[in-house]
């Protein structure tokens, strides 16, 4: 009797390990259309961007290569590059940055920001927005 106890339990357990374990693979599926929507919106809307500041649309794809096209478009030396690579000084340099992108486009402080702290909605405006390039 113990034994069919046992076995039951053992059943009883392993429904509730698949049941468990089918919403933690649908819960990680939604996670990642949810992942791949933003990442398309973020680069539909860099290459945009870039294509308004004359730059190949295509340039937002590779990486390294897209930040000097952008240090290109906010008008800052090609030097600068090193500097992402020098922990906290790229957190500066990343908002010294989006401020020269927004200015170059017609934007202010406020869009600067924006376009440094929340880039998949800012590019997402400035790209299919109706600023203009001001290079």
């Amino acid at each position: 009797m113990s034994l069919m106890l046992s076995g039951m339990l053992l059943a009883q357990d392993a429904g509730y390990d698949a049941a468990g374990s089918a919403a933690a693979a649908a819960g990680s599926l939604l996670f990642a259309l949810i992942w791949l929507a933003v990442t398309v919106l973020v680069i539909a809307g860099m290459w945009k961007t870039f294509v308004k500041a004359g730059k190949p649309g295509w340039a937002c794809l590779i990486p390294i290569y897209n930040v000097i096209v952008l240090l290109e478009i906010a008008g800052k030396p090609l030097w600068w590059i090193i500097l992402f690579f020098i922990p906290l000084v790229n957190f500066v340099v990343v908002i010294l940055v989006a401020l020269a992108v927004a200015e170059r486009f017609g934007k202010g402080l406020g869009f600067g920001l924006g376009l440094a702290f929340l880039p998949m909605i800012f590019f997402l405006i400035l790209g299919f927005g109706d600023a203009q390039y001001q290079g």
